[in-house]
């Protein structure tokens, strides 16, 4: 297998690099994948080499050739400067805080954010001096008025992993550069693929690789993906300072995730369209928030700026006793009840985002219930549910 050159590899479709990216069998013996590659302490030959460092990994800190691996493939989706791997996606949330935030400043954070991220911004960012305000996702242009002469980067999340509010990015980082605010973003439930983040002025894409990169459930892990040069440079300077690392295997898995990544997605974001169809003419559901629909309030936005969707969407039910959401969702055969998305199995949670949101109000009148669809068969699934629906109205 002939090894192609930088140009050559760029010229390549997205599809093709995932497949390829990371991947030289000259350096793996000849086999198609890079072998894990486990290690603390690297030996030199000679004081001189020890003194320099003159090696490619000094230390176990300093990444590993698997490490360096999945960057490459995580990096030709991400397409910026360079890309770090954190050993969750909540890692790969909060590094960029601790690496461009400092005592004294703002921070305007959406308050759809994802909820552990926003522990850390009420426990943590105080303690060192930053101040945070929450925004309504849905605010555009308008964040301008919220901007301070102190305020130094805003957080988003579209759309938000709960109620799946899809934010105008393009508006909101428009306002942003026009002051030198950065912009950061968790993209991960549309994915680099069907959101080029940095293209539309992004500074910093997070990523959960846990989810859809990994795609198994069985890894934590988390990307951070930088702009500019300069951005990564001081990413990368808080990543060493911080000993950030994560374990051979868990980029090993994860590498092999993101090679049928493209497949899965394909097959998912149809499934997850149909079941929210099907659950849209229920008249046990209120409402069904997905974007992807005609009938959501973002659709507009997204159908302009994404390629795409994933499989995770949420439902507002109509108003009932959570003893009926109880018994709808504990005998569930095929939905796992958890908290991650983006795996090949389907999983369905209850959450009330009401009881941590500050800067909006939401108006729902029912329970909340989120879905993420797998790969099982449709029909099964359904079935399943339409079980669930039937206990449902049982235990009204």
């Amino acid at each position: 297998m002939k090894k192609l050159s930088k140009p050559e590899f760029a010229r390549l479709r997205e599809k093709t690099r995932l497949v390829l990216a990371g991947r030289d069998s000259s350096d793996s013996y000849g086999f198609v994948n890079p072998p894990i590659v486990r290690g603390s302490t690297v030996v030199y030959p000679t004081t001189e080499d020890f003194l320099v460092r003159k090696a490619r990994y000094s230390y176990g800190t300093s990444g590993s050739p698997t490490i360096d691996a999945l960057l490459a493939a995580a990096g030709t989706m991400e397409g910026g400067a360079g890309v770090l791997a954190c050993s969750s996606g909540l890692l790969a949330c909060t590094l960029p805080t601790l690496a461009f935030l400092r005592a004294g400043d703002h921070f305007l954070v959406t308050d759809s954010v994802y909820h552990p991220m926003r522990n850390f911004c009420d426990r943590m960012l105080p303690r060192y001096g930053v101040e945070v305000t929450y925004y309504d996702p849905l605010i555009g242009e308008g964040i301008a008025e919220l901007f301070k002469p102190n305020t130094r980067a805003v957080w988003t999340e579209s759309p938000g992993s709960q109620t799946l509010e899809v934010q105008d990015i393009p508006a909101i980082v428009a306002a942003a550069h026009a002051r030198d605010i950065m912009v950061m973003m968790d993209n991960t439930w549309a994915t680099p693929l069907h959101f080029d983040a940095h293209k539309f002025g992004i500074d910093v894409s997070v990523q959960a690789g846990t989810k859809y990169y990994a795609g198994h459930s069985d890894v934590l892990i988390g990307t951070v993906s930088a702009r500019t040069p300069e951005l990564y440079a001081q990413l990368k300077l808080s990543w060493d300072a911080l000993g950030v690392i994560i374990a051979a295997e868990d980029a090993y898995l994860t590498l092999r995730g993101i090679r049928t990544m493209a497949v899965r997605l394909k097959e998912q974001m149809p499934a997850g369209i149909e079941m929210a169809n099907w659950l849209a003419a229920r008249p046990e559901v209120a409402r069904v928030i997905h974007p992807a629909l005609p009938a959501d309030p973002g659709h507009a936005i997204w159908k302009r700026d994404f390629t795409g969707a994933c499989s995770l969407f949420s439902i507002e039910l109509q108003p009932v006793t959570m003893k009926a959401v109880a018994a709808m969702l504990d005998g569930l055969t095929l939905f796992g009840m958890g908290a991650s998305w983006g795996g090949y199995e389907s999983l369905v949670l209850p959450f009330d985002c009401k009881r941590y949101r500050t800067a909006t109000t939401p108006g729902f009148q029912g329970p909340t219930i989120r879905l993420h669809i797998g790969l099982e068969d449709l029909e099964d699934l359904k079935a399943d549910l339409d079980a669930g629906f039937a206990r449902l109205r049982a235990a009204r």
